[in-house]
């Protein structure tokens, strides 16, 4: 592993170490390819296989199956010949395939014939009276400090939403021997009959056992609240109470710690700012690349792969960046494709994959009122911009995010949308009758991630450049 890339340019550029990321990387390695991997966190693994090589959990049935899966595909790419360099953040990316990168506190480019975006998902924003409280986080950043450190809560703790990674977190939290007091399951009603058509390939699929047990597992100790429609988090200057209306009944109960999650989506920042076309997802309700089989973009040389390319969880994830490096490698060196698995073999493993998730989509549809807030609900937390701001700049002409940015600032701070993008367009949308395709979204530009004017000041110049700035 290095601390910066060793060469100016290479065949293949990958960026996320997670397990699409990872795929591609031992895939084109595998074909000859010379491949460079860039992760911004420690070590490889991303959100699904976060500190893999470096987690203190060591007892395998505590963090499950799927977990430790993730082991001897970080293993093959290490001793692979791709070279991998972690704690870089990758804040550029243009269509020369030029790639940004800030590794140690200075800035280079690195010049790709075939990028491939990894980049995984981010949490969907669920913006909630209190969800800004000390004490309220999102069940990723709980995952995260349980993986990286073995840290679990053992104050009073409330796990509220919905989605697959809300019973693995519950789950791994009580083998682990934290406390939970209560799990508020935000799933509406009527997502269950709209499921029902996709049921019979959810019951053949892969995630319907392991799902079964683990909520088996879950109620077993902990109380569950089904059919929440309303939630809210309160206390001054610290969660103190959380406060749900399920059945018609509300009820108010103490917490230290409110964990909140309602399924994943894209992190779309990096691919938008490339300038790749995306368009609104109806069923999983946000924004996706547009996309061929292959996972080839809009932008030539630069492809998509894993959940960034679309929701699909880490063994579909997998199969994706296999698919996307052996695109790679077939328009690179042809020969060298025959080194690897043919591509309808991959195509059908991707089909395995995927087989049920329509299912998921729709049981886990989140509810439209943990989707688009009102009042003095805040929408974007860096700027302070509550959902009200926000409808009184469209009464008085904001017409879509970029232009409310003129007006609130909102999307215009360290996160870049990512806490409040999907909100901001659903929001808009609905105050002016408008589908979310037509409102659009933030346009993203280079650095997507903050980064000093040092790091930039670092970048290596050439006599061209330091001519183009010369007065004579």
């Amino acid at each position: 592993m290095n601390r910066t890339p060793r060469r100016d340019s290479y065949d293949v550029v990958v960026i996320g170490a997670g397990p699409a990321g990872l795929a591609a990387t031992a895939t084109a390695a595998e074909a000859g390819l010379s491949t460079l991997l860039l992760d911004e966190n420690a070590g490889p693994g991303g959100q699904v296989w976060r500190a893999i090589a470096s987690t203190p959990v060591t007892e395998r049935d505590r963090l499950g199956a799927d977990y430790w899966a993730g082991a001897d595909l970080v293993d093959a790419v290490r001793s692979s010949s791709a070279e991998i360099v972690q704690r870089a953040t990758v804040w550029s990316l243009d269509r020369n395939l030029e790639v940004g990168v800030s590794v140690g506190g200075a800035s280079f480019f690195v010049k790709a014939r075939r990028v491939i975006l990894a980049t995984g998902a981010l949490e969907r924003p669920f913006p909630i009276p209190g969800w800004t409280l000390p004490g309220v986080m999102t069940a990723g950043a709980a995952q995260t400090m349980l993986k990286s450190s073995g840290l679990v809560p053992d104050g009073q703790t409330v796990i509220a939403g919905q989605g697959p990674l809300l019973w693995l977190l519950a789950a791994q939290i009580l083998r682990l021997g934290g406390r939970i007091d209560r799990i508020l399951d935000t799933t509406e009603r009527r997502n269950y009959f709209a499921a029902l058509p996709h049921a019979f390939a959810f019951v053949t699929s892969p995630y319907f056992a392991k799902g079964l047990a683990m909520m088996k597992e879950v109620r077993a100790k902990v109380p569950v609240v089904t059919g929440v429609s309303e939630l809210e988090a309160a206390g001054d200057g610290q969660l103190a109470t959380v406060t749900y209306t399920a059945g018609g009944r509300r009820e108010t109960i103490a917490a230290e710690l409110l964990l909140l999650h309602q399924g994943v989506v894209p992190n779309i920042n990096l691919a938008m700012a490339a300038g790749i076309e995306h368009r609104w997802d109806d069923l999983q309700l946000c924004w996706s690349p547009v996309l061929d089989r292959d996972g080839s973009s809009s932008v030539e040389g630069i492809a998509v792969a894993g959940d960034g390319a679309g929701i699909g969880g880490a063994g579909a994830a997998i199969v994706r960046g296999r698919i996307a490096a052996r695109s790679a490698v077939e328009a690179l060196a042809p020969a060298a494709a025959a080194k690897l698995a043919p591509m309808s073999t991959f195509r059908t493993s991707l089909a395995q994959a995927e087989r049920g998730r329509a299912f998921l989509d729709t049981l886990f549809r989140p509810a439209r009122q943990f989707r688009i807030p009102s009042g003095a609900t805040i929408v974007c937390r860096c700027e302070e911009v509550t959902a009200k701001d926000i409808l009184d700049a469209v009464a008085i002409g904001a017409t879509g995010p970029n232009q409310l940015k003129a007006y609130r600032r909102t999307g215009m701070g360290p996160c870049q949308g990512r806490l409040c993008g999907l909100t901001v367009t659903e929001l808009m949308a609905q105050a002016r009758g408008k589908t979310p395709q037509e409102i659009g979204y933030y346009r993203l530009r280079a650095p997507v991630k903050p980064i000093t004017l040092a790091e930039l000041a670092a970048v290596p110049k050439t006599e061209a450049d330091v001519q183009a700035v010369v007065r004579g």
